[in-house]
């Protein structure tokens, strides 16, 4: 880890900027955040005005229209944003527009009041049909500089862009005092002490709300500066769950395309933190071309464990029978085949994956090779020999967050303390299952009804559940790795490897046929290419 500077951790803040997808959600979010506070306050001054009207007989009064305005635009501006995603561009004009547009309305609630009298006076002229003039522009001041110093707080904004809105969302109101003080002479209005008072706090409010911004937005930019003395820069978020956020990054120095995992610090209870760091010590000592290579591993002085592993750029399995369907039986042969060594090491060492689903499975390009099958999420892994009651309740916790109950193993269900890694043997067949058929082996409407069936149904033949031609080896071995009992299924990773070399040499995936489904599949997803990588952009750095 590097010492030049102080390290730099992720905020749940991004760059402000919007050149990515979660900096347009977090300005869309923050945007809808300024809406919702200015319309909750105009509202809520506009209704007890209503129920002072109501309880008292107040007549109404054309002031009130402007503050039902002004109330009105800040809220469409929460209601649109959150009907729909908005692009960087939307969102940025209707943050100046609305803000703009709100003060105007403000400052002409404020005129009306100074000519005609407060929105609700009583019908018998119990109150003043008219107010002092000062009084009534001091109220538009007042509800134009909260609208401003809301948007500079809530609205991400560089500090000449909040100066900009903010001078246009003063005119309206410098206007306004213009007509309440004109002597209606030909000469044109008198300036008086009020245009002073008036002109001055307004700027005043227009300084304040920049100042408000430069803080905000420099906490910001400080916080995604990218710092070169840094090991790791954070680029995309390219994934999320119950362990960890995973970015996609970059190495300083040798500029490779790597990925991140980090441990949120509100995610870093004492269980959670013993099993990240299992789960990178664990992968860390695996080293073959199937499973996920982890190049480094740290904590910061922040509190946030990370560690790095190589970029895979591809497509996991679920998401592939989920775009592409069910997939040819050569091709599920080559990807099990390669799992299954990545197993066998992992069993060779006395480690059982206890996760192992169509998701943790990555099919990419490496070395110009297509379809290699990366093993990923050891974030459930154990020792075989190791019964340690308390890394026990950690990993069973971790099956009702992170697993998914269509791969669990009968024995993995029954709790059973001498499961080893004929458990993985069980979900690989189901993956299997999953690739050949489009379909799990189990479904059912709870997650007790599947486990149910796990335990007690007897899986249905692949070959019932597709028209396509499933070799009978393949199939055979498929059933074999689903049968309840560990001691009906391979006996070892290994041997599975090797029956599945049998099957290969009788049905094999041609290598061209391979290659041209990557061909195809990287023009319509040329951003999944690792060499596709944006420019640099606003991003944290972590070291």
């Amino acid at each position: 880890m590097s010492t030049g500077s102080r390290p730099r951790v992720p905020i749940a803040l991004p760059a402000d900027s919007g050149h990515t997808e979660e900096g347009r959600a977090f300005l869309q979010s923050r945007l809808v955040l300024f809406g919702g506070w200015t319309f909750l306050i105009a509202g809520g001054f506009l209704a007890l005005g209503l129920l002072m009207a109501v309880g008292y007989g107040l007549a109404f009064r054309p002031s009130a229209f402007f503050h039902l305005v002004g109330a009105l635009i800040p809220g469409s501006l929460w209601a649109i944003g959150r009907a729909r995603p908005l692009s960087v561009g939307m969102a940025r004009s209707l943050d100046a527009g609305g803000t703009v547009l709100t003060c105007a309305s403000f400052a002409a609630m404020a005129g009306t009041i100074a000519r005609s009298g407060y929105a609700f006076v009583a019908a018998d002229d119990g109150f003043p049909d008219t107010v002092d003039p000062m009084h009534a522009l001091s109220i538009g001041l007042l509800a134009c500089s909260y609208v401003l110093f809301s948007r500079a707080i809530a609205v991400p904004s560089t500090p000449g862009r909040t100066a900009w809105i903010s001078a246009m969302g003063v005119l309206p109101l410098l206007a306004t005092t213009t007509y309440v003080f004109s002597d209606g002479t030909a000469s044109g209005p008198v300036v008086t002490m009020a245009h002073v008072d008036i002109v001055s706090w307004s700027a005043a409010a227009v300084a304040m709300s920049a100042v408000a911004s430069r803080v905000i937005f420099g906490l910001r930019t400080e916080m995604a500066r990218i710092r070169q003395a840094g090991q790791y820069t954070l680029e995309d978020k390219i994934g999320e769950g119950g362990m960890g956020v995973v970015y996609r990054a970059r190495h300083a120095l040798l500029r490779r395309p790597t990925a991140i995992k980090l441990l949120p610090p509100e995610k870093a209870g004492e269980e959670n933190v013993r099993r990240f760091e299992r789960e990178v010590q664990m992968t860390a000592g695996l080293s073959h071309p199937s499973t996920v290579a982890i190049f480094d591993y740290g904590r910061t002085p922040e509190g946030v464990f990370y560690y790095a592993m190589e970029y895979l750029d591809g497509i996991d399995l679920d998401r592939l029978v989920r775009e592409h369907g069910p997939q040819p039986p050569a091709r599920v042969i080559r990807i099990l085949h390669q799992v299954c060594g990545a197993l066998a090491e992992a069993h060779g060492i006395g480690l059982i994956h206890r996760d192992v689903k169509p998701a943790n499975i990555i099919l990419c390009e490496r070395g110009g090779e297509p379809d290699v099958a990366k093993v990923v999420d050891f974030g459930l892994v154990k020792r075989i020999d190791a019964i340690d009651e308390e890394a026990t309740q950690v990993v069973t916790a971790g099956i009702a967050l992170l697993g998914t109950p269509l791969y669990i193993a009968p024995e993995t269900i029954s709790g059973r303390d001498d499961a080893d890694g004929r458990a993985d043997l069980y979900a690989l067949g189901a993956v299997g299952y999953y690739l050949l058929t489009g379909t799990p082996v189990f479904t059912g409407k709870t997650v007790v009804e599947v486990l149910a069936h796990h335990l007690h149904t007897r899986p249905q033949p692949p070959s019932a559940r597709t028209a396509s031609t499933i070799p009978g080896d393949l199939e055979h071995l498929v059933l074999e790795c689903l049968a309840k009992s560990p001691d009906d299924r391979p006996r070892d990773a290994r041997s599975l490897e090797l029956e599945l070399s049998v099957c290969a040499a009788r049905t094999p995936w041609p290598r061209d046929q391979a290659a041209a489904w990557w061909a195809a599949f990287r023009q319509a997803h040329p951003s999944a290419h690792h060499h596709a990588v944006p420019e640099p952009m606003r991003v944290t750095s972590i070291s």
